[in-house]
């Protein structure tokens, strides 16, 4: 399998069908889009047949080979995978997919030259290809990890190298199951969630004995206020919503199907409006099926609409065994007895 330090990102695949996919009769594109869902699903040798039937009319086809490279390093059969990859960038050496996938398999196999050659090769075919970027860095931390490692069996005393050493492996440490996701921003200050500071009430001047009774009209009857502030105060906290989104983040990331479905309201609107049921089968499906899912928050916003609704905005960088994506991700939640759920959930601002 892939090693931890450098990504796999599988939705590249996904990413160059459907880029090459823009002539292409509506039928092929199907044909490919079933066998690329039979791959996430795990059905590996029902997706390799798709894939196969498909190239018998279509051998030199790009995006159909690049599927069959995907498919062989699934099924742990990485020489066959690299043979496929390393006849697109033959073919195809303006596409920058093929040479990254190589580098991830050349890098499972310990060849750490070549994995760096072919990440210079989709970096120089694509300059802006942000992954090759990250396992170009992922794959240089490795290779001077292994530097370091072999200064201190030729000088134990090198502190030096050792603080160097240290520092990598605490970066590249895997994470402990199930990975805890960690919220990397802060709410905005209650000023910009519009969390309002109510006027503080009027002092009621306390009358001396044997004087006329203050009105009762007066600043006193303003008193009621100061009780409600406080419940106001509570349902506009930011720091209680982020700890539910947390809560749903991490359940996700530990396989925890009920625990993730608990976070979504009764009245939540499924993605494509589909119906509920249907939704739900399809998202017990993906979460139980990766082995390790971990799903990072950064930078979130909060902003309350009213005191019973709120939205937040937040980067989401999701990595699994077979799928690594960053989006942007925006929850409008309400609030239900004392917790905050689900009531839509969009990709976007």
């Amino acid at each position: 399998m892939v090693p931890a330090f450098l990504s796999w990102r599988h939705f590249a695949a996904a990413a160059l069908i459907a880029a090459l996919s823009g002539g292409a009769p509506a039928a092929q594109t199907d044909e490919l889009q079933e066998a690329n869902q039979l791959l996430k699903q795990g059905q590996l040798d029902r997706a390799s047949e798709r894939v196969d039937a498909y190239l018998k009319t279509r051998p030199k086809d790009a995006r159909g080979r690049f599927l069959k490279g995907i498919v062989l390093a699934e099924q742990n059969k990485p020489s066959d995978a690299i043979a496929v990859f390393t006849a697109l960038t033959q073919d195809f050496p303006e596409l920058p997919e093929p040479y990254n996938n190589l580098a991830v398999l050349y890098a499972s196999q310990g060849q750490y030259e070549k994995a760096r050659s072919a990440l210079e090769m989709a970096i120089r075919t694509h300059p802006s290809y942000a992954t090759a970027h990250e396992n170009l860095g992922d794959l240089y931390a490795k290779m001077a990890s292994q530097a370091y490692d072999k200064a201190l069996q030729l000088d134990k005393g090198n502190t030096a190298a050792q603080t160097k050493l240290n520092l990598i492996k605490d970066l590249f440490s895997a994470s402990p199951r199930p990975p805890k996701p960690t919220v990397t921003g802060k709410a905005e200050p209650p000023a910009k969630v519009a969390v309002a500071t109510p006027k503080a009430p009027e002092k009621t001047a306390v009358a001396p004995p044997g004087s006329k009774a203050p009105d009762k009209t007066a600043p006193a009857a303003k008193a009621a206020p100061k009780e409600a502030a406080p419940k106001a105060e509570a349902a506009r906290n930011p720091d209680e919503v982020l700890r539910m989104v947390n809560e749903w983040a991490q359940a996700w990331s530990g396989n925890d199907v009920d625990g993730y479905l608990a976070h979504y309201a009764s009245d939540f609107q499924t993605p494509k409006g589909e119906p509920r049921a249907t939704w739900e089968s399809e998202r017990k499906t993906r979460i139980a099926k990766p082995r390790k899912i971990q799903v990072v928050i950064e930078s979130p916003k909060v902003v309350f609409t009213d005191g019973n609704r709120v939205r937040v905005t937040f980067r989401q960088n999701y990595r699994s065994d077979t799928l690594n994506s960053s989006s942007t991700k925006t929850l409008v939640m309400v609030k239900a007895g004392d917790k905050w759920l689900i009531q839509q959930e969009k990709v976007g601002g």
